[in-house]
């Protein structure tokens, strides 16, 4: 265990109700350098990533680490089906923002990839908070340069396949990301599969692209047909064949709409809070997952909070699904 001492006042600015204090991600403790990771030797460390400059339709996703910081209630840490406190299993930190420059991709993707390196590359699972969907591009590439060029699979949960070659001229759009990833070899197409595809983008050849990758997916029929569960043991077991463990990718507008209003391409149709969080909870204590993220929430679109706190309980499951499988590992 690393150096985890906190001096009493910034303990007491975290050990408090959730609407005071200090802002971070489940009031846990902020680290703002490299060294400090070191010293600390997190799980996870929690990334901001407010970017959303790539956004097709509705923007403000750049307001979501904020939000999902300072916004969400606070439900407390003991996981009642788990029998757990959430963050005596799995050591949490927030390691702030990676700083993007507003307009400018280039400079900010950089920012974004390299904070999430500095995570990823001392075996801390980085859990990045975005942003559009755009940044998954730089950060799944910091993941794979960490841990094994092409050797990380993807479970990516969505409305959209988020693979068109370019949309409206734009190569990195928040529409493009996984055809980047697969396309530079970051992820193969083989170790990449997608849950809750819905609607009524991207067009067939795009599919067919995706096929040619070897590229699996389950859309929203068969969740319908079959069951939440039944789909995601699937998953599982198609993105298990990835040899360095599992980058977990949630666009919060894979949730119903009614569910999630505070996004910026609501599809309607998708799938319950309930089970997106029990999908979200069986991957994480099944897999070995290298790496998070939850983007798309754009709290100007929001409703009482509602997108917000399903995307905050959507990185809590997520949580204890690791501490869960940490605590497995050793007891084994």
């Amino acid at each position: 265990m690393g150096k985890r001492d906190l001096p009493p006042g910034m303990k007491a600015q975290l050990d408090t109700a959730s609407y005071q204090g200090m802002a971070t991600f489940a009031q846990r403790p902020f680290l703002s350098e490299a060294e400090q990771l070191d010293e600390w030797q997190p799980d996870i460390a929690v990334i901001g990533a407010p970017w959303d400059a790539s956004t097709t339709n509705r923007p403000g996703a750049r307001f979501a680490p904020r939000a999902l910081r300072a916004l969400a209630y606070g439900p407390g840490t003991y996981h009642m089906d788990y029998g757990i406190e959430i963050f005596e299993e799995a050591e949490v930190v927030d390691y702030g923002d990676a700083l993007c420059s507003h307009g400018l991709w280039e400079p900010s993707s950089a920012a974004i990839r390299a904070r999430v390196f500095e995570v990823a590359s001392r075996g801390i699972i980085p859990l990045v908070l975005g942003g559009d969907h755009a940044i998954t591009w730089p950060s799944a590439t910091a993941v794979a340069e960490a841990i094994g060029w092409g050797e990380i699979g993807m479970v990516h949960f969505d409305a959209h396949a988020d693979t068109a070659e370019e949309i409206d001229g734009n190569y990195a759009s928040h529409g493009t990301p996984m055809r980047r990833l697969i396309e530079s070899g970051a992820i193969q197409g083989k170790h990449f599969v997608q849950v809750g595809l819905r609607g009524y983008w991207p067009p067939a050849e795009t599919f067919a692209w995706m096929a040619d990758q070897q590229m699996r997916w389950h859309a929203m029929d068969e969740i319908y047909r079959r069951g939440i569960l039944e789909v995601v043991t699937d998953a599982i077991t198609e993105a298990s064949a990835s040899p360095k463990g599992i980058y977990l990718s949630i666009d919060i507008d894979v949730l119903d709409p009614g569910f999630a209003p505070g996004t910026g391409t609501p599809e309607p149709g998708g799938l319950a809070p309930v089970d997106l969080l029990r999908a979200i909870r069986k991957i994480t204590r099944e897999v070995k997952v290298v790496a998070i993220d939850i983007v798309e929430v754009s709290p100007p679109y929001d409703w009482a909070e509602i997108t917000i706190n399903n995307a905050q309980r959507c990185a809590l499951e997520a949580i204890a699904g690791i501490g869960m499988r940490k605590r497995d590992a050793q007891s084994a």
